[in-house]
């Protein structure tokens, strides 16, 4: 697996507590790291998705490290129980979901992820569909920047858009490195050392993956499946990520907000949570990790237990 460091492993493996006889999902193999982790861990099952072919394909040599033990699946993480039921699957112990891109998709210049290397604006983690190139080139200037402050948080997102627009009356976009030059002639600097186009290139992939509706299938599809004690192991790279999280999380084991004293559903009797939550702050990469690999530095994980019956009998109004 050279090339992919997996982020928060130690941290991830603790908070999905493996046991032996478990059957486990790692619904983003990428490059195989948590299931690695997982398998050597526990003498358990593990069940992995990813959409894109190229992560499928290099799982391979994983595959045949565990025998029996480890099944790759390819499709989106948004669809799992689909694609479980498929091979008979309906109850898990644990599912662990790292959000961030693999380092293989960032790092090979012909996906198009990142303007570090030049190459196609692609981005497409399945390899069909619209990609990065499609949507700079054809959509209207008010609807590119919406793109840009919706999953980029770009506050100069109308002054991008218009940039793009107007260079792509000249010629279409087509490279990373292109699309990057054409922000970076707008935007100064920034003082954080963050590259200018980093948000509008996070904003296009977002868009150009359906990112965020994937993850809130991806959550409720994960509780539906957990057994009695299974966990649910989260790991999110950006604020719109672990917003998304955190109150899927929050709201699932009542710890949201009481409804004021004004509103009728106060009067009602809470029910008590089907779930518990293991981390009431999200955990973040040790300071010796995100100097080793800067990558995970914004990394937050957080974790969810389905309470077992019987806890939820024995415990106190």
């Amino acid at each position: 697996m050279s090339g992919h460091v997996p982020v928060m492993l130690d941290q991830v493996v603790a908070s999905l507590a493996p046991r032996d006889g478990g059957t486990y999902l790692d619904a983003t193999f990428g490059g195989g790291g948590y299931a690695n982790a997982v398998l050597d861990s526990a003498r358990c099952t593990l069940w992995a998705i990813d959409r894109d072919p190229e992560a499928i394909q290099r799982g391979a040599s994983l595959v045949a490290r565990f025998p029996g033990r480890l099944h790759l699946l390819h499709g989106a993480f948004g669809d799992m129980v689909a694609l479980l039921d498929t091979a008979g699957i309906n109850a898990l112990d644990g599912v662990v979901l790292d959000l961030g891109v693999s380092s293989f998709q960032i790092d090979a210049p012909e996906r198009g992820f990142s303007f570090r290397l030049d190459g196609p604006l692609d981005m497409r983690m399945a390899r069909h569909g619209t990609s990065a190139a499609d949507l700079v080139n054809t959509l209207p200037e008010n609807a590119l920047a919406d793109v840009l402050y919706e999953f980029g948080e770009e506050r100069a997102s109308r002054r991008i858009a218009h940039a793009i627009v107007t260079a792509r009356l000249e010629a279409p976009i087509a490279t990373t490195g292109k699309l990057a030059a054409i922000i970076r002639s707008v935007l100064p600097p920034d003082r954080s050392g963050i590259d200018p186009a980093t948000r509008s290139f996070q904003a296009l992939r977002i868009k150009v993956n359906d990112e965020l509706r994937q993850i809130e299938r991806a959550l409720r599809q994960a509780v539906q499946l957990l057994s009695a004690g299974g966990r649910l192991v989260v790991v999110a790279f950006h604020s719109l990520e672990d917003r998304i999280v955190k109150r899927f999380m929050t709201e699932l084991s009542g710890r949201s907000a009481a409804p004021s004293r004004h509103d009728p559903r106060g009067l009602m009797a809470r029910q008590r949570p089907d779930f518990r939550l293991l981390t009431a702050r999200a955990l973040r990469p040790t300071s010796q990790e995100a100097q080793a690999n800067p990558r995970s530095r914004s990394a937050r994980l957080r974790a969810l237990e389905r309470i077992a019956v019987s806890a939820q009998q024995g415990s106190t109004p």
